[in-house]
């Protein structure tokens, strides 16, 4: 399909037989997750307040993108489900092995989840400086060169965006909810 041989492929990226079963396991939890999201996430937008502007409602758009992402969520887990009854069972550690292998993500992650629950506590400016420091941290800035370059990003991440939507788009982001 793709032309490569085992020998043409760089080290390290050699096809394995439990890749195809372990992508196939990973990609079913990932999409019932985002089905069980999809789900929570469109009964929550039939309480979007209405508006005089959209004659359908506020929450109809969301509700339509969060059906289609619905629908080709339990299209993958079937396609998947499928995949995984023609795959040999996974060898011992595959999981631990997945696991060091997507550290970053699974890091990011986690730095989203406490910068969600920051937002709304500690506002825009104050939450996003040290969310978006971590990440660039995590992700490899570790020089000192490097760090004035992810400090200098995370100051205009965190101020300069909210000047921008307070000034020009006239749009407030979320500010300090206990001063």
């Amino acid at each position: 399909m793709s032309g490569t041989t085992p020998a043409s492929r760089p080290k390290g990226r050699e096809s394995a037989p439990n890749n195809e079963r372990a992508k196939a396991v990973s990609h079913i939890i990932f999409n019932i997750a985002l089905l069980i999201i999809a789900v929570m996430m469109f009964n929550n937008a039939g309480s979007l307040p209405s508006s005089a502007w959209e004659p359908i409602g506020s929450g109809s758009f969301p509700r339509l993108i969060l059906a289609i992402l619905t629908i080709l969520s339990c299209i993958v887990i079937i396609k998947e489900i499928a995949k995984l009854r023609h795959t040999n069972a996974l060898a011992s550690g595959s999981i631990k092995a997945w696991l060091w292998q997507h550290r970053l993500a699974f890091g990011v992650l986690s730095l989203f989840a406490f910068y969600a629950i920051a937002l709304p506590l500690i506002g825009f400016r104050w939450s996003t400086l040290p969310f978006v420091l971590a990440c660039q941290f995590l992700l490899g800035a570790r020089r000192p060169k490097q760090l004035v370059i992810a400090i200098i990003i995370a100051i205009f991440m965190s101020f300069g965006l909210e000047a921008l939507f307070r000034h020009v788009f006239t749009i407030s982001l979320p500010r300090v909810s206990f001063l």
